[in-house]
């Protein structure tokens, strides 16, 4: 546990921003948005605690409907439920309990939001802590608190992965691993590994050009980042670009579209593989200056473009790519591990409307392939509806259209998992959806 008196930054102020955080989320807005707007001095130490209350959310609303069965004021309800989702569990809560209810009580006072209302949070919590065993054993019967993920997600999950359900939810509730992925034109897996060895930086290689971290670090600590030699980037997402150029020759430098590319890592990794010329694509301004900030950190080119993938009369200049690399929107439910916040933020009726979005683009693509070219579709999503059943659609629709090798869906898991499921390679990583399609000439 955390020692409060070695912080130099009182407790109950970060306390007030997690809560703040947590009401955003609840408002709809995302975690990483809510985040930015919490000054640059507490936003480390709140990010960590904000990770590790979505994380148990589940279980603290269910324990506040125990202690308040009416909810309290907004502001008052997100600090009730940010104390309970950090107390509630002995083994990983990073302060002690008696310290968090005191803290979150002086967090209450020093909020005008909150400051009526400081009696009520006190007397709440005190309850909880006479009466933890009792509450938290009243909530186990319910799915939502026993794994920290909303019902109709258990569900979904349960019927589309009978065997799996279980592990893809207990992963999605621990930290992700930070893997990097190494420069092909700089180094290589095992000479890097070397020199963080010597670094003192424990890892392990993970697949052909990454390696994982024992433990996150600052990216500017790391030997080589400021040198172009890696970059952050799952290793799940690092089987993007071999997979697309696995087998692809042409005597000219291969044209390549990268779909929705933002921030620009699939982009970059296909330049550092191939010599080919790539048009990173992207529909917001912003998302695009991301990418050009990430080519230009490893010293790389493309032609990144502003617009619709699903609109090509507005950006295309009628050249058929070699290939194309559509990495789709999607419900994240992958990457849930990173971004902690989808789960809440996700509603059941937003995946058949993501589905629909990912058939369109498919469809608007696919044209612009050339006869022999190949697509790959790739999604950071573990539903059916949005990796399997999407291909499986598009194949029934398309004739010239031809599967030539995919993935399947990627489970998250991590290395405190148990057993490996089918078509899921070891390793720490996301959860990921790959198919490659191959155009046949007419």
């Amino acid at each position: 546990m955390i020692s409060v008196q070695a912080q130099a930054i009182p407790l109950w102020r970060q306390l007030q921003s997690v809560a703040a955080v947590l009401l955003a989320v609840r408002s709809g807005a995302s975690g990483t948005a809510a985040l930015l707007e919490v000054s640059a001095d507490l936003r480390p130490g709140v990010q960590a605690l904000v990770f590790h209350v979505l994380r148990s959310l589940g279980r603290a609303q269910a324990l506040r409907q125990l202690l308040a069965k009416r909810a309290p004021p907004p502001a008052v309800d997100a600090l009730l439920c940010t104390a309970l989702a950090l107390v509630w569990n002995d083994v990983d809560a990073p302060y002690d309990a008696f310290t968090l209810v005191n803290q979150t009580v002086e967090a209450s006072k020093k909020d005008r939001a909150t400051n009526s209302q400081s009696s009520f949070l006190n007397a709440c919590l005190r309850r909880f802590l006479r009466e933890r065993e009792a509450l938290v054993a009243a909530t186990d019967a319910d799915p939502v608190a026993r794994w920290n993920h909303p019902r109709w997600w258990i569900d979904r999950l349960r019927k589309e992965w009978p065997m799996q359900w279980q592990e893809i939810l207990l992963t999605n509730n621990r930290q992700a691993p930070m893997s990097l992925r190494v420069n092909a034109r700089r180094s290589a897996p095992l000479p890097y590994l070397q020199t963080l060895a010597a670094a003192g930086v424990s890892a392990a290689a993970c697949g052909p050009h990454g390696v994982t971290l024992e433990r996150a670090r600052p990216v500017q600590q790391l030997p080589g980042f400021a040198d172009a030699v890696v970059s952050v980037q799952d290793a799940a997402a690092q089987l993007a670009a071999p997979l697309l150029l696995s087998g692809l020759r042409s005597p000219l430098p291969l044209h390549i579209l990268d779909a929705c590319a933002a921030p620009g890592g699939k982009t970059a990794h296909l330049l550092e593989l191939a010599d080919c010329q790539v048009t990173a694509l992207d529909v917001a301004p912003l998302r695009c200056q991301r990418i050009q900030e990430t080519l230009q950190r490893l010293g790389l080119q493309a032609k990144v473009l502003t617009g619709d993938a699903a609109d090509p009369p507005a950006w295309w200049d009628g050249h058929l790519f070699d290939a194309i690399l559509l990495d789709a929107p999607c419900s994240a439910s992958g990457i849930v591990r990173r971004h902690p916040d989808v789960r809440w933020l996700r509603r059941e009726s937003d995946i058949a409307q993501l589905a629909l979005i990912q058939a369109r683009l498919l469809k608007a693509l696919w044209p612009l392939l050339k006869p022999q070219g190949r697509l790959l579709y790739c999604t950071c999503s573990v539903f059916r509806c949005e990796g399997e059943d999407q291909i499986q659609t598009f194949l029934a629709h398309n004739t010239q259209a031809t599967l030539l090798a995919s993935p399947g869906h990627l489970m998250p898991r991590d290395r405190a998992n148990g057993e490996s499921v089918p078509d899921n390679p070891g390793g720490d990583h996301d959860g990921f959806y790959y198919a490659l399609l191959e155009k046949r000439a007419p």
